[in-house]
């Protein structure tokens, strides 16, 4: 049996703006309820599944590009301009990785930590794979 991932740990500056920040973005809930001197945060889908996000306070900064990041999809329903407004509307930025033409957005959350944008909703990816394996 494999082991199960628990949390992805992500170093911050300020724990608890980059995770509410996260938060708002992913419609996710606190795991617990942090005091604000705590030096960790961690948040969770409100659905209960999924692993779980924990912002730690580190005193370095981010100093180069991400070596894991997060790949975002539009919510069914909606698709990836609106998104990209909600996205941009709460503080995200445009990042240049060197990404060239791509039909994703590469965005950075207020820490500077990059993530994408794609442009498919989960529906839409459920279906093209779903295509893709049937061989239509």
């Amino acid at each position: 049996m494999a082991p199960v991932v628990s949390q992805l740990t992500i170093d911050s500056a300020d724990p608890h703006a980059l995770a509410r920040w996260w938060r708002e973005v992913l419609d996710w809930s606190y795991a617990w309820e942090p005091a604000q001197d705590e030096d960790e945060v961690e948040i969770q889908p409100s659905d209960g599944g999924s692993t779980h996000w924990l912002f730690l306070k580190v005193p370095e900064v981010k100093s180069s590009k991400n070596r894991l990041h997060v790949d975002l999809r539009p919510p069914n329903g909606s698709d990836q301009a609106t998104e990209l407004d909600r996205l941009l509307g709460l503080g995200a930025t445009r990042v240049d990785i060197g990404q060239g033409d791509v039909p994703w957005h590469v965005l950075a959350d207020p820490e500077g930590n990059e993530f994408c944008l794609l442009r498919g909703t989960p529906d839409q990816a459920a279906a093209a794979l779903g295509a893709e394996t049937s061989g239509t």
